[in-house]
């Protein structure tokens, strides 16, 4: 037996050599430098096998994953593409090596295997998975701007075939188990308990060729056949990433040529394309996405210590009261009980779940009984039934400030005196709904988007009087939910609606100088917001549009003054996709421009400017705001005023954020090019004192 700090090596009688990786002070296994050496010893000891060792089994010390993936640091510290392109050498050279040693080695995978951590698999001769919800597998890498480096372009294709292996690779989704035994990604998918036992059979068994066989993989095998297929996801490709992300095009060019010149050659270009993608500004911005998450998951926004969450009550069976109930009982795993001031109400909110859960069940996340025990879980009524159990209350009823006041009250009476309660708002300030509160060190607000169970943004929004232990206690368990939280303070729009405001007001601006609605929503597009300007106004309702603009003009002045729009539509009944029509119309799925909202508001439309200055133009009144957001404390931090405007309303994740941009941009280049606009199209351009100042020192925001 022999044993470093990262693995454990015993042979068995039976002269199988069984491999435990658990790299020291990581709750998962990561692919370190120093891991990747002591693999390296190992193999030699392997190659000249003095020990007579006829399989080898590879598996995790840690309890819930087998390889996370490569440490991403790792990367970060690469000055240059071919000292990144060394790394990803290094990485597929010990792959190799596992993957020509002369008995037959299989990983046993429970939990994550993702990344370099599947990479690794794939090199193996077998793999053979627990069939546990924890257990997934993929290539993630395109999320952070990058290829699969050490052999994973390569491998999988050969192992499942060309189409599934783009769609993995392309999207980096992570595949439960029983899709990974039928897609062929894995040998056996086996309950936990036999894993371990299970691996070792494969493990006599002889070494194995790949060998794929399948008439897709001899569709992808033939030139013609590969042809169509890449064609076809060049197509696709470009129409999701809007030339966007240079990782995608690298993947299938280097797919692609590993299929046409062999393994080796594919591997060599695998390396080098990977080299060069470490060093774009896309993958290090995506790369600072992933930093700054996983820093926050450490934060709890205050120094006190989360209480724990165990029952919840949700006021109002609304669209979002249903999407809040669904990620505190599917995420969060706790009980629910809504409440609505109809039974229809809390029925519309349980069927809602219902159909939510059924799409798991028929996806086969979920079986049977587990949809059942999940509907347990969730109870409701026109009383306030059990509130008296609940630790956390969140309110999702209209923004009506009386009747939130009056829901404060009415917990107040009901629940326990430390009940904390939680109101999602997007207009009315926290303070004032606290007002008439006995408890307000209870009171905090907690902003979803819509729709709540997709959303991944949370605003945490304290006032003045609110306790750190409220604050730490909601934060929590929004993570819980599977959100990500940024706490915000208690001002008119709090940080997203307030720079999502004059973002929209702008395109409002373009739209009245007579612009298509297609140029702008396109310009948009391209400059990489998932949807949009005109159609996130038709999707979020122009009717609450209506209702939030005059309360950031009454709080925070004149520049939230847009164009005199809202009223014309509303009195045309367009309210956007919800009545059917807004800017566009709605069938189905289907949309289009509805042209008489031309006529409706007296335009005459003319595609005259250019689209990259329609981006910028609806962009940096969105810039300004956000620093000002930073310079009055709204915000705490640059990091969170980017994730709160990549998650909450999806502002370009290759840009790294507004203030990633900002910074990238020029700071002296963005206040130029600003002054610039103010002289063509209005003071409200004019770069505010945060980012002159900063101009003038050289200062930027990382």
């Amino acid at each position: 037996m022999s044993e470093n700090k990262s693995f454990q090596l015993t042979i068995d009688d039976n002269k199988i050599a069984w491999l435990s990786i658990d790299v020291a002070d990581e709750t998962m296994n990561v692919l370190k430098a120093d891991l990747i050496e002591d693999i390296e010893f190992l193999l030699t000891d392997f190659e000249a096998n003095v020990e007579g060792i006829k399989g080898a089994v590879i598996y995790s010390g840690k309890p819930d994953s087998f390889i996370a993936g490569a440490d991403v640091k790792m990367l970060d510290a690469c000055q240059s593409e071919s000292e990144a392109q060394v790394l990803a050498q290094r990485g597929q050279e010990v792959f190799n090596r596992l993957s020509a040693l002369k008995f037959p080695v299989v990983s046993a995978i429970h939990g994550v295997c993702l990344g370099g951590g599947f990479e690794l698999a794939l090199a193996c001769d077998y793999r053979v998975c627990s069939d546990d919800g924890k257990t997934r597998l993929g290539l993630p890498e395109v999320q952070l701007g990058l290829l699969p480096g050490s052999g994973g372009t390569q491998r999988l294709p050969r192992l499942i075939g060309l189409l599934p292996s783009l769609d993995i690779i392309l999207t980096g989704k992570q595949i439960r188990a029983k899709k990974a035994l039928k897609l062929g990604m894995v040998d056996a998918s086996v309950p936990q308990s036999i894993l371990l036992d299970v691996a070792k059979t494969f493990a006599q068994k002889n070494k194995r060729k790949i060998k794929t066989t399948g008439k897709e993989k001899l569709m992808s095998r033939n030139g013609l056949g590969r042809k169509v297929i890449f064609d076809q996801a060049n197509k696709k490709t470009r129409q999701k990433t809007r030339g966007n992300y240079p990782a995608a095009d690298a993947i299938l060019n280097v797919i692609k040529f590993g299929l046409e010149k062999g393994l080796k050659k594919g591997l060599d270009f695998e390396a080098q394309e990977f080299g060069k993608l470490v060093m774009t500004s896309e993958s290090k911005a995506l790369r600072s996405i992933f930093f700054a998450t996983t820093e926050m998951k450490k934060d709890n926004g205050s120094d006190a210590s989360p209480r724990k969450v165990a029952k919840v009550g949700v006021l109002g069976g609304g669209l979002m009261g249903a999407g809040i109930s669904h990620v505190s009982v599917a995420k969060a795993k706790v009980p629910v009980r809504i409440k609505d001031v109809s039974n229809d109400g809390v029925l519309n909110a349980l069927n809602y779940n219902f159909k939510l859960f059924s799409k798991q069940r028929k996806r086969r996340i979920l079986s049977n009984a587990q949809l059942q025990s999940k509907m347990l879980q969730l109870s409701g009524g026109t009383d306030f039934l059990t509130f008296n159990k609940a630790d956390v209350v969140i309110e999702a009823v209209f923004e009506d400030l009386d009747l939130k006041q009056k829901m404060v009250s009415d917990i107040e009476e009901n629940a326990k005196l430390d009940t904390i309660f939680a109101t999602n708002t997007s207009s009315l300030p926290i303070h004032k709904i606290a007002e008439k509160a006995k408890r307000p060190e209870n009171v905090v607000g907690l902003h979803y988007f819509s729709p709540a169970e997709k959303m991944p943004l949370v605003e945490v929004i304290p006032h003045e009087t609110t306790s750190d232990e409220t604050i730490a206690t909601v934060v929590d368990f929004a993570r819980k939910q599977g959100k990500t939280p940024i706490v915000v303070k208690d001002r008119a729009g709090f940080y997203v609606n307030r720079i999502l405001a004059p973002y929209m007001n702008e395109a409002a601006h373009v739209l009245m100088s007579g612009e298509p609605i297609e140029s702008l929503d396109n310009a948009l597009l391209d400059f990489g917001f998932p949807v949009g300007p005109i159609t996130l106004l038709d999707e979020v309702g122009v009717d609450i549009g209506a209702k939030i603009m005059p309360i950031l003009v009454g709080e925070l002045g004149e520049r939230f003054q847009g164009p005199d729009v809202f009223d014309t539509l509303l009195n045309d009944n367009r309210k956007g996709r919800k009545s059917g029509k807004g800017f566009y119309t709605y069938k189905g799925k289907k949309k289009e421009v509805d042209k008489s909202v031309y006529k409706l508001l007296k335009l005459t439309p003319e595609a005259k400017m250019d689209e990259k200055d329609i981006a910028l133009r609806c962009v940096f009144p969105m810039l300004n705001e956000a620093v000002r957001c930073l310079d009055e404390g709204i915000i705490r931090s640059a990091r969170d005023g980017d994730i709160g405007a990549i998650f909450g309303i999806g502002f370009s994740p290759f840009l790294g954020g507004p203030f990633r941009y900002m910074d990238q941009f020029g700071i002296k280049n963005l206040v130029e090019k600003m002054n610039e606009f103010a002289l063509k199209y209005g003071d409200r351009f004019a770069p505010c004192d945060g980012l002159v100042n900063r101009a003038g020192n050289d200062e930027s925001f990382y």
